[in-house]
């Protein structure tokens, strides 16, 4: 299923896209796609049971704002580093161990908002990133089959960074990550019965129009049902949280001098293979 929210912010509503691409409204069925919900075997199946008998409401989409499709995002954890050609090209040695950051839930926007260029800065960076959002408690799981069976679904994210902020300026990663919009989320979440192997999709990013990166999750480092094993060894995953697994090779700090970092006026678009298409525009806190 691909399930998504629409509507202004904060004023969301459930939606689904059915496999004819008609939008249509759940908010009949259930009140919200969130942590509670994906965790419900029995609302989930009402979903199901409702996108079949072809009945929900038709939504109109034109001109409708289409929303993060989580909404009440526990935490966000991210992998840095989980591609083998982008620690190539950054010049960094492959992690013996996943390297974890975490960004605020409250960094999250909708996939087509304006994600906003902080103040001072001279170095914001893009990073298309497969999202994995949890729909089972996870504690210390023992296995990459497990890490996988506790995985709910999959969404593009966008793990925008101001690698100023980010490494130059002292301390973690977390100043370069938790500016204001930096993480564009959805358009949908794709269940994970749907998507198949997490580690054949195909990732893509451009900037004004031009392929910046272009890689698949066959390169991550750390495939996705180990990082959620992983990760669960050191704190509890609950329903509704989100992994940001890493980015493929093509971001700005990988490229020659002068590096083509983001201005106001730029235009991002990203697309991950089954889980739809992103478009921000950028402008100036």
């Amino acid at each position: 299923m691909k399930l998504l929210r629409v509507g202004t912010p904060g004023t969301e509503r459930p939606a689904l896209l059915d496999a004819d691409g008609v939008l249509r409204d759940l908010s009949g069925v259930v009140d919200d796609i969130d942590g509670t919900l994906l965790a419900d075997d029995a609302a989930l199946g009402r979903i199901r049971a409702a996108a079949e008998s072809g009945e929900l409401p038709v939504l109109d989409a034109t001109g409708l704002r289409v929303g993060p499709p989580l909404a009440r995002i526990g935490k966000i954890v991210c992998i840095g580093l989980n591609y083998h050609d982008h620690a190539r090209e950054t010049g960094a040695e492959p992690p013996a161990e996943p390297v974890i950051f975490f960004k605020a839930a409250d960094t999250v926007v909708g996939p087509h908002d304006t994600v906003l260029v902080p103040r001072k800065s001279e170095k914001t960076d893009w990073e298309v990133e497969l999202a994995v959002v949890i729909g089972r408690t996870a504690r210390y799981l023992e296995s990459v089959e497990e890490g996988l069976a506790h995985v709910a679904g999959y969404a593009i994210s966008h793990d925008v960074s101001e690698r100023e902020f980010q490494i130059e300026r002292g301390g973690t990663w977390d100043k370069g990550k938790n500016c204001e919009t930096f993480n564009p989320l959805g358009p949908w979440l794709v269940t994970a019965d749907e998507v198949g192997d997490p580690q054949d999709l195909s990732l893509k990013l451009w900037v004004n129009g031009e392929l910046k990166q272009n890689g698949t999750t066959a390169e991550q480092i750390f495939p996705v049902g180990e990082v959620v094993r992983y990760v669960s060894q050191f704190m509890t995953l609950y329903p509704g949280d989100v992994i940001n697994t890493g980015t493929p090779a093509g971001v700005a700090m990988g490229e020659p001098e002068p590096k083509p970092y983001l201005r106001a006026g730029d235009v991002v678009e990203l697309e991950i293979s089954g889980l739809g298409r992103q478009r921000q525009e950028f402008k100036d806190a």
